[in-house]
């Protein structure tokens, strides 16, 4: 057999209808995680999608209850050919965001696959079940194609809690760290650049939530008779924001901005596009750190962002000074920022300005990780996927948004690969997401490929490749 016949499966599988309709199964388990509550749906997708499947391909399953109250389980899933080989771990998960079901289009449901032409609408098809359907594919098709064996060992992890914030996902992995060692780890989540070519990313921008709030006084005050004499918290907190990032978004805290981009990220980056897609908004050139392309702005750079700002009622303003105001912010950063600090950062930046009756609480927080982009794993990806597509490929040092990548990064020590199967426009976690089927059928190929040439002998960098988990964290 040869690569051929695996891409060759890979299409059949898409074509003869087999990904839809496993895909139609699985978009119709109501497996919303942010609801506060475990639901029964989150195990039994475990149970009825991915354990069947998995199995009869010799995974042996076990689900692992979650130690944290009230989140979702996991699925651990081991292959084991031989235990001198490699192993390669995945990850996907297979809870959603609420199905927001009243604000569908006409015709169209969260929890129903439905075509209109290119677009399979259905919640999760985008994120995750749909990508971690096409990488089970993808895998399915190249142990078709060799005969049942793929020359390397295999771990999946699924969870379902990550549009809950992932709880318990750090405590399971360092709890079963030994079922979990990898020499590398392959997932699939987020989007491509574009629609038009693959994308490979090596990590992600982390997060940090944070809210800045002033009570003044138990109640309002008539801005009539008490207008100049009381502090309006509105005005206070709009300048403690102003004083943190200016009018045209660039921080205005040192020691929240991130080292200064690499000449490797600067040329990883210096092709990419981005924007320009039928349903994506204007770039805004003007806007974020000078000096920039906007792909480094977006995928090499900090930013603090306003997500929503407070003080009396804006739907309905009265002539009355507000008691109290807030404003919820979010770092997004880069590996190199000193996130863990934030508070004590924010705190004293505050107090040097001013504004000491301001207080600052943290309320999120996310890693960033990023794989150096000269890892020889970059290389092989990127041939590999370019092979499999006839595409030039994307390569982004980490991936904008935010992903638990330092759980496999960092607590796990694995360089990380991420091959999305989605693209900007697919709106997830909004009403009417949706997936591509052009780039479903390119995307169980890619991963097709991608799970034969780990197999071939003396191809892949299983020992340049190697790292330490204290290497996956620091700037390249």
């Amino acid at each position: 057999m040869q690569r051929t016949d695996s891409l060759a499966a890979a299409s059949a599988y898409f074509d003869g209808g087999g990904f839809f309709a496993d895909l139609q199964r699985r978009v119709a388990f109501r497996t919303e995680s942010d609801t506060g509550a475990a639901t029964p749906a989150l195990e039994a997708y475990l149970r009825e999608e991915m354990i069947p499947p998995l199995a009869a391909l010799g995974f042996a399953c076990e689900v692992v209850a979650n130690p944290v109250p009230g989140g979702g389980p996991f699925l651990i899933a081991r292959r084991i050919e031989a235990p001198s080989l490699p192993t390669v771990m995945t990850y996907g998960h297979g809870d959603v965001v609420s199905g927001q079901d009243a604000q569908w289009e006409e015709g169209l449901a969260p929890w129903a696959l439905t075509v209109r032409g290119e677009r399979w609408y259905g919640r999760g098809t985008a994120d995750n079940k749909g990508q971690h359907s096409i990488n089970l594919g993808g895998l399915t098709a190249a142990l078709e194609a060799r005969g049942g064996r793929l020359g390397y060992n295999m771990t999946w992890l699924v969870e379902m809690g990550e549009e809950a914030a992932s709880p318990g996902l750090h405590a399971v992995c360092a709890q079963e760290r030994d079922k979990l060692r990898a020499d590398l780890f392959i997932a699939s989540d987020g989007p491509r650049v574009n629609a038009g070519r693959p994308t490979l990313f090596l990590g992600s921008r982390g997060a940090v939530n944070f809210s800045l709030r002033l009570r003044a006084r138990p109640r309002g005050y008539h801005s009539g008779n008490w207008g100049g004499v009381l502090i309006n918290p509105g005005t206070v907190i709009s300048h403690a924001v102003a004083s943190l990032v200016d009018a045209r978004g660039r921080i205005l805290v040192e020691a929240l901005r991130p080292p200064p981009v690499t000449q490797a990220v600067r040329d990883a980056l210096a092709s990419i596009a981005i924007g320009g897609g039928a349903d994506d908004p204007a770039v805004d050139e003007g806007w974020g750190e000078p000096g920039l392309s906007p792909a480094e702005r977006l995928v090499a750079w900090n930013t603090i962002e306003v997500l929503a700002l407070g003080a009396g009622s804006a739907a309905r303003p009265v002539n009355a000074i507000p008691s109290e105001a807030v404003a919820h912010c979010q770092l997004r950063f880069v590996v190199g920022t000193p996130w863990q600090d934030l508070q004590r950062i924010v705190r004293a930046h505050l107090d040097a300005h001013g504004f000491e009756q301001v207080e600052v609480a943290v309320t999120l927080t996310g890693a960033a990780t990023r794989l150096d982009v000269e890892n020889p794993w970059v290389g092989w990806a990127r041939q590999s996927i370019e092979r499999s597509s006839g595409h030039r490929l994307d390569l982004l040092p980490n991936l904008a948004g935010s992903l638990p990548n330092d759980v496999f990064a960092d607590l796990l020590g694995l360089p990380t690969l991420w091959v999305p199967h989605s693209y900007p426009a697919c709106a997830q976690h909004a009403p009417n997401e949706h997936l591509l089927a052009p780039l479903a059928r390119e995307g169980l190929r890619i991963m097709a490929g991608l799970y034969w040439d780990l197999g071939e002998p003396g191809l892949a960098p299983w020992a340049a490749g190697r790292l330490s988990p204290s290497v996956s964290s620091s700037p390249s």
